[in-house]
């Protein structure tokens, strides 16, 4: 079996990484081994177990290309930390890195702005205003258009909106 990492030499050492239902196999060859510092433990970054090999590293060029070792301003988080332990130390962290981090987080997530969970009720209101803002903005075309026949047709299904909103606030 070939190192996952080089694709050249003969892969020695095997990582296994289970998250959820889903399980993750790594096979490095002596070098890379080293290279990534999973032959010493104390250098070993779990940041590439938790977020995939390379992880710490994009975060390192990153900086890098910056000048030098950063630092959070807050809590004095460096990214040597955050390549060992694998988490940032403060809230301010996520500023400080936000260059290395977006490449990581989108490997993660599926966008790097967290957008949360709606509410069923709240979304529903959500739907129906967007589609009454398209349907006026229609009406706008149509009257400027002078099709009128087309915006009869909007004004009603705008009325019906606007009737369906005020029921839902209740």
């Amino acid at each position: 079996m070939l190192c996952s990492q080089c694709n050249q030499n003969e892969a020695t050492v095997h990582l296994t990484e289970v998250v959820g239902d889903k399980m993750k196999k790594v096979d490095l060859c002596e070098t890379c081994a080293k290279a990534k510092g999973v032959s010493d433990p104390a250098g070993f970054a779990l940041a590439d177990l938790l977020l995939g090999l390379g992880a710490s590293q994009q975060v390192e060029q990153s900086t890098a290309a910056d000048g030098g070792q950063i630092s959070c301003p807050s809590c004095g988080f460096t990214q040597t930390d955050f390549k060992k332990t694998g988490r940032l130390g403060c809230s301010e962290c996520y500023q400080a890195f936000a260059e290395g981090l977006e490449g990581v987080l989108k490997t993660m997530h599926k966008g790097t702005r967290h957008v949360g969970k709606t509410p069923k009720a709240l979304r529903q209101v959500r739907d129906v205003s967007d589609q009454l803002k398209t349907l006026q903005k229609k009406l706008e075309k149509s009257i400027t258009a002078e099709d009128f026949e087309q915006a009869a047709v909007l004004r009603d299904e705008i009325k019906k909106l606007q009737k369906r909103l005020s029921e839902m606030a209740l």
